[in-house]
């Protein structure tokens, strides 16, 4: 046998040897590392079974008429607003309210230099009188020529004066009929140099001062009615069907679906009304229709151009199930509720809420009955099948007693003497 051959021979010698002694060892090593993991499976455990009750707060299922609500973006809107502008022109003499003051309907509220139609009155009325006296005159002619015309059948008048004095005396009367009606119309110029307001409302800003030269082109207030106010505001079509049914199509039924404007800012209600009218016609670009609704305004809660969240009322469901809102949580399959078993401990409940009841609470359509008992807060140790020691709203859990520390710290040393033994 040659050199190398030995040397080979040699080598797979000490291989063997030495995998005799090793793999055993390996062996055992991952076994004890095994029996290690179980123990401490072990002890985990045994520390889920001396975990004690979890403080939850549990609120029960309860039944209540829930009204149901279509909630919109509205806008608020002047009942009226009028652009008060003078109806002849003049020197504006006097302006007799104030910016943001509220003024009553026949409130005189400006005043125009009334001379110059006064003057066109005087001189109406005295045209008057003149084409007056030469009616009366024409008719003292015409009387006395018929007069003589009746005596004694003979003929003192020809026809064709009598013809000229009736002509004369229907002109003289029709002048006098003009005159009439010219002083009627400076009448009325006379009273527009009084400035009258149209309607109860509040006085803007003043778009011209005293003593400047107004046309019946210029504006001098603009006047807004608040009381009562409108809010303007969509809903998209799908629940026309829902709005119309609730109103049949009635003026009264309109009246009793109450709406309420909320604040943007912080939700409260800021006033209550009515729905007023239901737009006649489906916006096709947006695939809304639009409704007003009528608010009293009494305290001026609303105004006009201001941004508030609508609910309108449509109906009133009876004997609705409802819970607090914190007490459903959002998964992957959708909403869930920790339903409280009778043994104290927790399973997820699938449930599905119809809509909101107040500011607090929701109404579950699907998934509980009444009574049932759901965790509304502490959900976040919890797992199912975790043990829990239910608590009513607002109440604190008792502290400890001695016995139960003395478990909990023998408990622990239990824990500690298993992981070093391990």
């Amino acid at each position: 046998m040659s050199r190398f051959w030995k040397i080979a021979l040699a080598v797979i010698v000490v291989l063997v040897i030495a995998g005799f002694f090793i793999v055993p060892r390996l062996h055992g090593g991952k076994g004890g590392e095994g029996a290690a993991a179980a123990g401490a499976r072990a002890n985990g455990e045994g520390q889920g079974k001396d975990q004690p009750p979890v403080p939850v707060t549990v609120v029960p299922a309860v039944s209540q008429d829930v009204p149901v609500y279509l909630t919109a973006l509205g806008t608020v809107q002047a009942r009226n607003t009028v652009t008060v502008k003078p109806q002849v022109g003049g020197q504006l003499m006097k302006l007799n309210f104030k910016e943001g003051q509220e003024v009553k309907a026949g409130d005189v509220i400006a005043e125009i230099d009334p001379r110059t139609i006064q003057s066109q009155y005087d001189q109406s009325v005295a045209k008057l009188k003149q084409d007056q006296a030469a009616a009366a005159t024409a008719k003292n002619n015409l009387d006395r020529s018929q007069n003589l015309v009746s005596k004694g059948g003979q003929q003192y008048v020809s026809k064709q004066d009598l013809d000229n004095l009736k002509n004369t005396l229907d002109q003289a009367t029709a002048t006098v009929i003009a005159d009439q009606a010219a002083i009627r119309a400076s009448q009325v110029q006379l009273g527009f140099t009084k400035v009258i307001s149209p309607i109860d409302g509040l006085a803007g800003i003043r778009a011209v001062d005293v003593g400047n030269i107004v046309a019946t082109t210029d504006s001098i207030v603009t006047l807004t009615e608040l009381h009562p106010i409108y809010v303007m505001f969509y809903l998209p079509e799908k629940n026309l069907d829902m709005v119309r049914s609730s109103t049949q199509g009635d003026e009264q039924s309109l009246s009793s679906l109450e709406v309420q404007a909320l604040d943007r800012v912080d939700a409260h209600v800021m006033a209550t009304g009515h729905l007023d009218v239901i737009d006649n016609t489906i916006d096709t670009t947006t695939g809304t229709f639009r409704l007003r609704s009528l608010f009293d305004n009494e305290k001026t809660q609303l105004w006009p151009g201001q941004f508030v969240n609508v609910q309108l009322r449509v109906r009133t469901v009876k004997g609705g199930l409802v819970v607090p809102a914190q007490a459903v949580q959002r998964g992957p399959d959708g909403d869930y509720v920790y339903l409280v078993q009778g043994d104290n401990t927790v399973k997820m409940q699938t449930v599905e809420t119809a809509t909101e009841v107040g500011d607090s609470h929701v109404m579950i359509s699907k998934g509980l009955k009444l009574g049932d008992k759901v965790v509304t807060e502490g959900q976040f140790r919890l797992k199912p099948g975790s043990k829990i020691q239910p608590l009513a709203p607002g109440q604190v859990p008792a502290a400890p007693t001695a016995e139960e520390l003395q478990k909990a710290k023998d408990g622990q040393k239990g824990r500690q003497g298993g992981r070093r033994g391990g």
